[in-house]
This record gives C-alpha cells, sequence and structure tokens, in this order.
C-alpha cells in the first residue's frame, strides 16, 4: 500500500536538500521542532495543513507545488502497483 505521508515527506526531504539546507535551518524558519520535521520527512507523522504551509513558506516553495510533485510520484507508484499486483511497492520501486 502507497502512503501519502511517505510520498510527502519525500518530496519535502529532496526540496530541502536541493536548497542545501538542514532540518535544523527548515525546523528553525517553519517554527517547528526539528523531531517533529524529521519525523514527517521519514513519512512517520501526518501533517497538518497548517505545518504543511509553514514548512513550504520555509522552503520558499508553494503548497500547490509540493501537492504536484506528490500526486506524480503517486500515479508512478500506483502504476508500478498494477503492473505487479503481487509484489510489494517498495520492492517494485527499488528495482525500477
Amino acid at each position: 500500500m502507497v502512503l501519502v505521508r511517505g510520498l510527502l515527506g519525500d518530496v519535502l526531504r529532496r526540496k530541502r536538500l536541493r536548497q542545501g539546507r538542514t532540518l535544523r535551518e527548515v525546523s528553525a524558519d517553519a517554527r517547528v521542532s526539528l523531531g517533529y520535521l524529521s519525523e514527517v520527512e521519514r513519512g512517520q507523522k501526518e501533517a497538518s495543513s497548517e505545518l504543511l504551509a509553514a514548512i513550504c513558506m520555509a522552503l520558499e516553495v508553494p503548497l500547490s507545488a509540493v501537492f504536484a510533485e506528490v500526486s506524480e510520484d503517486l500515479a508512478r507508484e500506483e502504476a508500478l502497483v498494477l503492473a505487479h499486483p503481487a509484489i510489494e511497492p517498495e520492492v517494485v520501486a527499488s528495482a525500477a
């Protein structure tokens, strides 16, 4: 099963790393605890819309752009699952 919170965390992490920023920097700018931001990036916590807006503002990226990237990743994961229904999505994704 594909979890949106995991895909969302992946997108946020990629955007942060592309900027060369640390978790500490983004968490301070977003006024979110470093531990919580880390859990969001690892897909362990469901972020509220307010929290996502704060993170996106700290990253200076539109929330819509984050959701668009999550949507693209979700479509790709779903296509893999449909093509290989007996295999877990993580296994298929790592083989691609």
